[in-house]
């Protein structure tokens, strides 16, 4: 059996889901400007750069969707799809997904962004299954915070093998492969059988060459 592991930003998506949610929720006046921008952009860089704590990381993000219900925030969930990231995603990346899912793979879409905002992504590549960190979500209202395992770092290993466990299966039982972009990711790109970095960052691009991990250029 074959298990295939994508990650989303900047790997299948030329961009950030988070960075780009929370820009698209202050141009539509959902979000203060003066608060959340400046944080956006520092957060985005210090996630590039490997150094962001991921409960700091999450909590920010989560942040965005405080005391507001799924609903509430659903019609802006869709524009947001349409209008922001399905322009972001190129033909070559839906491609490649393609290839492992006419191969009947089991894929997997795992990302350190939330899954309210990243479950139609998954939707819209044909991905079924998708590992993501998961909001609260109290009295119908989202808290800002999460619950669970956050699906970042170490927390994307631990997430999947919990994954597994929950359907009968061990990673050990698949031939397994994993993209992803991002040196936050080498823990996932470690465990597997087959790393591909996806237009590496320098962190991930430095530990591929010296693991002789296949380097795949996407047309973007």
């Amino acid at each position: 059996m074959k298990l295939t592991l994508f990650d989303l930003d900047h790997t299948l998506l030329s961009g950030d889901s988070d960075v780009l949610w929370c820009e698209f929720l202050i141009r539509e006046g959902a979000l203060d400007s003066d608060s959340f921008a400046a944080r956006n952009a520092d957060m985005e860089a210090r996630y590039q750069a490997g150094t962001v704590g991921v409960e700091e990381f999450a909590d920010f993000y989560l942040g965005t969707l405080t005391g507001r219900t799924p609903e509430d925030l659903e019609a802006l969930r869709q524009t947001f799809l349409v209008d922001w990231i399905v322009p972001r995603i190129p033909a070559s990346a839906v491609d490649l997904v393609g290839r492992h899912l006419d191969a009947g793979e089991l894929v997997v879409m795992t990302t350190a962004t939330n899954r309210f905002i990243t479950e139609l992504t998954a939707l819209y590549f044909g991905i079924e299954h998708l590992i993501a960190t998961e909001p609260q979500v109290v009295g119908g209202l989202f808290t800002g915070r999460s619950t669970g395992v956050l699906n970042m770092r170490e927390g994307k290993v631990r997430r999947l093998h919990d994954w597994l466990k929950a359907r009968g299966h061990q990673l050990r039982d698949f031939k397994s492969t994993a993209y992803s972009d991002s040196i936050n990711d080498l823990p996932l790109l470690l465990a597997v059988d087959r790393a591909v970095a996806v237009d590496p960052d320098a962190g991930l691009r430095k530990e591929s060459l010296e693991r002789s991990w296949e380097i795949l250029q996407l047309v973007r």
